[in-house]
């Protein structure tokens, strides 16, 4: 077998084949949700927010409703190994144009996480280094020195990224573990089970429970991704799909559990509400020495390191994929000789750097951060990080809802010997589950934007979203009309035939 996808260019060798297993896919999915930022930041914003004692269980009822998702998905790319994952899916699901639109909500929503992450990346290391050694020193300067290392690694062969990744998640897990005992130790009501009470959770607040919970999921579907680089993708990507989800699902809940356990339940919400992410590491500095609070602290930076890492990954071999099948100049397919999607990585690294220096001299030079009063000093962290991830995960919920929809419509005609309960009833329970949550999500924007109430700017994100699908589904269209043999080809990757006879059927660019 050929160690290379197809490229778009015969002087290139295309993605690396046969590189990744399903440990390496699992730690770069569980990379994306950022371990130690979840707990610190999620789960304290999770109660803070609801004023729910149910966040845990929360956890474990969106994995259940994920898992239910991953039957259909992961039986519909057995037969489907595309870079471009979603978009691929859609395409062969529901439709070419479809799928053109469902890839640009994909590259705006892995592109706002990716970026969003960043914003607070900066502001935690500006402040750490402030806070420790007296240097002051701008966040946006340490999120251009972040873009540049990212994508650096972004260029170099997929396993580099690979055991970047695993060993930072592997640094995070163990230090939550290390928090949870000491948690669990301190227990100032005893180790009780009242955050895990169904009570607590099934109410009013169900559904924003559930909407904060879910963004700590976000990257699990990744693994569809780096299915032209696995070793074996009909079995690794379900692997990796499934043992992401179990170990995000059971370890959030379970320290989500510790957390209120540590702190006690009926003081998780108000403590929460009054110290934020930073009350995991108060709380930890009662109990062990500073030297180990700085060394959370600096695997606090190395989570969001990671989440950025990763998300570039995935925005990268989406834009190998739309470049590769024409969909975007084919540019975007050029790979480098380690196989990496270097003209990809380029330009996610290029849309980072760009909205950086907006959000930087609106925050500067236009007096965006003056008018957050005395939060000011969190600028970046109320507007790059917040705006952007919300925007990100209700994007790929969304999307997560179409797929459902997709599987049930590429088995419609062909079940593929598989019975209903993949092909049908699977997805169409996580689909109906997942809609719900999206609209849940779009009911609570302003929550999640900070506002007390929606306001006419609630949803200039999500029109930009939308807008990005409608522009794409008129791409796939005007393809259709203009160019049917690119439009044949969409979502179809490495397929037999795809390319015709030749490895490679060259589109111009200007032309497109």
């Amino acid at each position: 077998m050929s160690e290379a996808t197809h490229s778009a260019h015969p002087t290139d060798p295309g993605l690396s084949r046969r590189t990744l297993g399903a440990p390496a896919i699992t730690f770069m999915i569980i990379a994306a949700s950022a371990p130690l930022t979840v707990i610190a930041g999620g789960v304290t914003t999770s109660f803070a927010v609801t004023g729910s004692l149910g966040v845990p269980l929360g956890f474990l009822v969106i994995a259940v409703i994920l898992t239910v998702f991953a039957v259909g998905y992961t039986a519909m790319g057995r037969h489907i190994t595309n870079a471009g994952a979603f978009y691929a899916y859609i395409s062969q699901g529901l439709g070419r144009a479809a799928g053109v639109g469902a890839a640009l909500i994909a590259l705006v929503a892995y592109n706002a996480m990716q970026i969003g992450i960043f914003g607070l990346f900066g502001f935690q290391l500006s402040m750490f280094l402030e806070t420790k050694f007296g240097i002051s020193t701008p966040w946006w300067a340490w999120i251009i020195g972040g873009i540049a290392l990212v994508g650096v690694l972004g260029m170099n062969k997929i396993d580099v990224s690979a055991k970047v990744l695993g060993v930072l998640v592997a640094l995070e897990f163990l230090v939550v573990i290390v928090f949870d005992v000491y948690a669990i130790a301190a227990a100032p009501e005893g180790v009780t089970t009242a955050t895990l009470n169904p009570a607590e959770l099934f109410g009013p607040s169900l559904g924003i429970v559930l909407v904060f919970g879910v963004a700590a999921f976000m990257g699990f579907e990744g693994a569809a991704i780096y299915g032209e680089e696995a070793k074996d993708p009909k079995r690794t990507v379900p692997r990796a799909t499934y043992a992401a989800v179990a170990i995000i699902g059971l370890f959030y809940a379970f320290s989500a559990w510790a957390f209120s356990v540590g702190v006690g339940p009926s003081n998780i919400v108000a403590a929460s509400q009054e110290s934020g992410p930073d009350l995991m590491f108060v709380f930890m500095s009662d109990h062990v020495s500073v030297l180990f609070v700085d060394i959370m602290n600096i695997l606090f930076l190395t989570s969001l390191f990671a989440a950025l890492q990763s998300f570039h990954n995935a925005v990268a071999r989406y834009f190998f994929s739309l470049g590769r099948e024409g969909v975007l100049p084919t540019w975007f397919a050029r790979t480098g000789p380690s196989g990496a999607p270097w003209a990809g990585s380029i330009a996610q690294t290029m849309i980072a750097l760009v909205v950086t220096v907006g959000f930087a001299l609106a925050g500067d030079a236009f007096g965006g951060a003056e008018a957050l009063g005395d939060q000011s000093f969190l600028y970046p962290v109320l507007t790059m990080f917040t705006w952007l991830t919300n925007t990100g995960a209700m994007a790929l919920v969304m999307l997560m809802a179409v797929i459902a929809a997709a599987v049930i419509g590429f088995f419609a005609k062909d079940r593929r010997g598989l019975g209903l309960w993949p092909t049908l009833i699977a997805p169409l329970l996580s689909g109906l589950l997942l809609a719900w949550v999206f609209v849940m999500i779009i009911a609570n924007f302003h929550v999640q934007m900070g506002q007390e109430s929606p306001e006419p700017s609630t949803y200039v994100l999500p029109i930009i979203v939308a807008l990005a699908g409608v522009v794409g589904v008129v791409w796939g269209l005007v393809l259709r009309a203009k160019r049917p043999a690119i439009y044949e080809r969409i979502g179809r990757g490495t397929e037999p035939g795809a390319y015709g006879t030749q490895l490679v059927d060259v589109v111009d660019s200007r032309e497109l």
